[in-house]
């Protein structure tokens, strides 16, 4: 299993592009992909987990794949936070 954690620094937080652009990022992995805040987790291969999470500017979220391409999917997840959010 792997981890990154990243806090959201766009002022909007996680709205409907990015969610979308995420979804379809890590829906390709075959890994088990979820994306948690505050205790609360979701799939993230859903949009409306990733919504439902409501994450704002300066909130910290993480995220957790866990299967064979784990690596690969942590990496391009964290390029693509680092870049968008």
């Amino acid at each position: 299993m792997r981890e990154f954690k990243y806090v959201i620094t766009d002022v909007e937080g996680i709205h409907a592009r990015p969610a979308g652009e995420l979804i379809k990022l890590v829906k390709d992995f075959q890994s088990t992909i979820t994306i948690a805040k505050d205790g609360k987790s979701a799939d993230a291969k859903r949009i409306f987990g990733v919504m439902g999470l409501a994450a704002k500017q300066g909130q910290e979220i993480t995220m957790t794949a866990e299967g064979p391409d784990e690596d690969a999917a942590i990496s391009a997840i964290e390029t693509f936070l680092k870049a968008n959010l």
